[in-house]
């Protein structure tokens, strides 16, 4: 069946393609012989309770000199045949949360909206972690500044980090005896109005975060450890860190099998575990990454296996 693959994404003259899952996703779609369309970034609307999205249709290239090419823009209504790639970046703000509004309707009307809408406003990354507290290391989630200086203290070293971030922004390492701790709460909890994260520091970092991709709640093979470098304790890639490609461990797939059928069950199609060590520190469900570095690494096509998985859902 040719499918109508309509992307939501950040401005995609921006992206860099060797990295971009999202760009993976769309060369892959494209490669089977279904049209995409890119929604201009701020363009899904409701129109008489009918969500819509100004959009044109879209060609792309792997090639780095001009990877992509834009037709006629033009207004569609979402509905059957359509499969919704919600790709955009967090943080997830209000506008984030208001997009998942209309791509519920679009859902409603017939779209196939992957990540689901509902799971997108339910699943908060660094918080969906702590649905499987038996996965987890010591974690608090507080306002109070105090409460969160305690368990630093008690546990001698920890990562502190807003829930809204990506990327390792605003990632703090701190621990018994540093002079910044306080200044470091004030500022995540912004005088104690904000949540934040308190984790306990994890010193298995030093061999990478590993990134688990899961498809339809299945794990792929292998995941990408991503290697702090240099005097950086974050491994993130756009920090800095360098991505290693592993076969998962038995750990790996234990982790992968106490989170997939949930992510499975609430229709969350592509999903990033960040692992480090035996612990599960995030679940990934906006836009992860690292499909193409493993493809590139193990002669891969992790968005062939998920376009298998949408086109078997759609064909039931």
């Amino acid at each position: 069946m040719t499918l109508d693959v309509i992307v939501v994404m950040d401005p995609i003259e921006k992206i860099k393609i060797a990295k971009d899952t999202t760009f993976a996703m769309l060369l892959e779609a494209q490669r089977r012989g279904h049209r995409l369309h890119y929604v201009r970034p701020g363009a899904l609307a409701i129109a008489d309770g009918v969500a819509i999205a100004h959009t044109a249709p879209l060609q792309v290239s792997d090639d780095a000199a001009g990877w992509y090419q834009l037709g006629e823009w033009t207004t569609t209504t979402f509905g059957p045949g359509q499969v919704v790639l919600m790709r955009k970046d967090p943080p997830f703000d209000s506008q984030f949360l208001y997009d998942t509004q209309v791509l519920s309707l679009a859902e409603d009307a017939g779209a196939c909206v992957v990540n689901n809408p509902q799971g997108l406003r339910d699943y908060n990354e660094k918080l969906a972690a702590l649905l499987f507290p038996q996965c987890c290391p010591p974690t608090l989630v507080s306002r109070d500044a105090k409460a969160l200086k305690a368990f630093v203290l008690e546990h001698g070293q920890a990562v502190l980090k807003p829930l809204d971030g990506m990327g390792g922004r605003s990632i703090f390492r701190s621990g018994t005896g540093d002079p910044n701790l306080n200044v470091i709460l004030e500022t995540l909890t912004d005088g104690g109005s904000q949540l934040a994260l308190a984790q306990k520091f994890i010193p298995d970092i030093s061999a990478g975060d590993k990134r688990i991709l899961l498809i339809d709640g299945e794990p792929v093979d292998y995941c990408l450890a991503r290697i702090p470098q240099g005097d950086e304790f974050r491994g993130n890639l756009a920090a800095g860190g360098r991505g290693e490609g592993r076969p998962l461990s038995e750990r790996d797939r234990w982790i992968a099998a106490q989170v997939g059928p949930l992510m499975r069950q609430r229709g969350m199609r592509f999903v990033g575990l960040d692992v480090i060590g035996d612990y599960l520190t995030e679940v990934n469900v906006t836009s992860p990454t690292c499909a193409r570095e493993l493809d590139a690494q193990f002669g891969l096509n992790i968005c062939g296996q998920l376009f298998d998985a949408i086109e078997a859902g759609l064909a039931q």
